[in-house]
């Protein structure tokens, strides 16, 4: 299997990553890319001390470029302006993570326009315009370039109180799709994918009791990692014949219910 260099035919490919200031999984999947032999460019909002913290670090464990780029994908200029500085740190941009998201409960009846708005403006369309800019880039660089977007497991099997963040996740499948096939046009050693997670970093204040469910909830009987997440960009990094897919790295909980109806059913 050619490794990440092999695939973009460089000693150090470049990668950006948004939403890897926060201790979440950009974070550990901007790490893994360092680890690999990357340099990085970590994008915050909120977080850009942080983010300066994490950089220094990774300068120090792996000798590889680390450069901080911040700004809220509310604002239009940020991704043209994120990348851009990519491509002036390290020459070029060989990959793309789109981790950058907004996530929490609200009732129904709470919701307004601008709360949607808001929703579809930092997982949808800046999710989008870091990948439309990006892309348009990797088009004139001769090894292309891989664009993974982080979607989510339970689009198809939303739960109650996040009915503005599921249609914003949701169009992140077929933003995938539809970029795999312009960007391919442009420049076929381009690919673009997306990673569906589902749990692999529970909050804090989770009991030991809702962590058991949720385990269960899981044909593996467990939570993941955030590194299962960015094992699995490695693999969409160097596997140069995927593009356009949506990969669940969720322990088969998207197909499985442990609704126990199973039992004591009649199949004879």
């Amino acid at each position: 299997m050619p490794t990440i260099q092999d695939i973009f035919q460089t000693s150090t490919p470049a990668a950006l990553v948004t939403g890897s200031g926060s201790a979440r999984i950009g974070r550990v999947v901007a790490r893994h890319l360092a680890s690999l032999g990357c340099n990085v460019a970590l994008h915050a909002n909120q977080h850009v001390g942080a983010a300066e913290t994490v950089a220094a670090k990774l300068r120090a464990e792996f000798n590889q470029q680390v450069i901080v780029t911040s700004g809220s994908l509310v604002d239009d200029d940020t991704p043209a302006r994120i990348v851009q500085q990519t491509v002036d740190a390290f020459g070029q941009i060989d990959i793309l993570i789109n981790c950058a998201a907004i996530w929490s409960p609200k009732p129904l009846e709470a919701l307004s326009a601008d709360d949607l708005r808001e929703y579809f403006q930092i997982n949808s369309v800046g999710s989008f315009r870091c990948a439309q800019l990006a892309g348009l880039r990797m088009v004139s660089q001769p090894s292309g370039g891989s664009i993974i977007n982080i979607g989510d497991w339970a689009t198809t099997r939303p739960y109650l109180d996040h009915a503005a963040y599921f249609p914003s996740k949701g169009a992140i499948e077929v933003m995938t799709r539809s970029l795999a096939v312009e960007l391919a046009d442009r420049n076929p050693r381009i690919r673009v994918n997306c990673i569906q997670p589902g749990p692999v970093l529970l909050a804090k204040d989770v009991t030991d009791a809702d962590r058991e469910r949720i385990a269960n909830s899981t044909l593996l009987r467990r939570v993941g990692t955030p590194e299962n997440i960015a094992h699995a960009v490695q693999f969409l990094c160097e596997n140069d014949f995927i593009t356009g897919v949506c990969l669940p790295v969720d322990g088969g909980r998207s197909i499985y219910s442990p609704d126990g109806l199973q039992v004591g059913l009649n199949t004879g």
